[in-house]
């Protein structure tokens, strides 16, 4: 893969705008160089300094934890920031083309539209894993990204490794292999291939297992050159002070992530065999994330109804390959025994 070939060309001239803390990198005790209040801020902490704008700190803790060098890593404003970036650096607009992979997450679709890039839809097969031939009839020489959502929203499930593989090795683009549910799975991450796959993109995520979706912050990673291009074009202060210091706080907590990680798992196989023996439940599709999604005789109604009772899941009726579908996110113990009882009075 030939990085300068695969950016857009007006990025490949692109003089990315300077900060100030870009232009000065050191120690100082008085800084008068970006127009900041220098009194400080109306609150307990100060937040009057803008933050490091490549997030060193946060990306070295995050280094230490997931094994990726800083070089390789970039924070975004969620993991929608990078899947926007990725359009904007490698797309063209009305000229290229980017695959997706129905039913999938759907910003890789409203991303695409935003950006005013071709999408191609190549539908999972009823197993919900990749149609390989499929996918390599919708290539052509102006296809530049093909988004991979393993474990998949909103079926669940893992895609086949192997199969990632073969895109990968025989791909001149980016793979993007979106892991927001990875910590929920048996399936390993990616991430360790990346020295392996120049064409890797790896997206993560603090929202799900960490339990950080207020602060909306994302991860990617990939090799070298490739987060080098979306350095290049992202806003100078992405990711605000506050959600690098709470990051860089909750960090210190992994073994509560974990133990939240392995209840929720319990959790989701329980919840899997008591949906099963519902009624109203025609399927319970094996799960590798935190949520499950389920076929049931009458979707709207059935969700209307939780509605009704205080209970919100989402209705995926609607969507590719999953008609007649509900997707539910895995609760608390309490929350889960609500939702049965709710369900077995319909």
């Amino acid at each position: 893969m030939d990085i300068n070939k695969l950016q857009r060309e007006n990025i490949k001239n692109l003089r990315p705008y300077s900060t100030a803390r870009d232009e000065y990198k050191g120690q100082a005790s008085i800084f008068l160089d970006a127009n900041e209040n220098s009194y400080g801020s109306p609150l307990d902490q100060n937040y009057n300094r803008y933050p490091d704008p490549l997030q060193l700190d946060l990306k070295d803790a995050i280094s230490k934890i997931k094994g990726v060098p800083i070089e390789n890593t970039f924070l975004g404003n969620g993991s929608d920031e990078a899947i926007d970036l990725l359009f904007r650096a490698f797309c063209e607009p009305g000229i290229d083309n980017i695959i997706i992979l129905p039913p999938t997450y759907g910003m890789y679709e409203v991303s695409a539209n935003i950006n005013n890039v071709e999408i191609r839809k190549v539908d999972l097969l009823p197993s919900f894993q990749l149609d390989l031939e499929g996918i390599a009839e919708a290539i052509d020489e102006h296809t530049k990204l093909i988004f991979i959502c393993s474990p998949n929203n909103p079926t669940g499930n893992s895609i086949i490794r192997t199969d990632i593989e073969t895109v990968l090795a025989n791909f001149n683009g980016l793979v993007v292999i979106d892991e927001a549910y990875i910590n929920y799975a048996k399936q390993r991450t990616f991430i360790k291939e990346l020295t392996e796959y120049p064409n890797l993109v790896v997206l993560q995520t603090f929202s799900k297992a960490w339990g950080l979706a207020a602060l909306r912050l994302g991860m990617a990673f990939a090799a070298r050159p490739v987060i080098d291009v979306l350095n290049k074009v992202k806003p100078p202060y992405n990711i605000n002070q506050a959600t690098q210091d709470i990051a860089l706080k909750a960090l210190e907590n992994i073994e509560q992530v974990n133990d939240w990680i392995k209840i929720t798992v319990e959790e989701r196989d329980k919840l899997s065999t008591d949906l099963a023996e519902l009624a109203m439940v025609r399927k319970v599709y094996p799960s590798d994330a935190n949520f499950i999604l389920i076929q049931v005789d009458d979707a709207l109604n059935t969700y209307n109804a939780l509605v009704d009772q205080g209970i919100i899941i989402r209705d995926r009726s609607k969507v590719s390959l999953c008609e007649g579908c509900l997707r539910i996110t895995i609760g608390t113990t309490q929350e889960n025994e609500i939702l049965l009882k709710a369900l077995k009075t319909l």
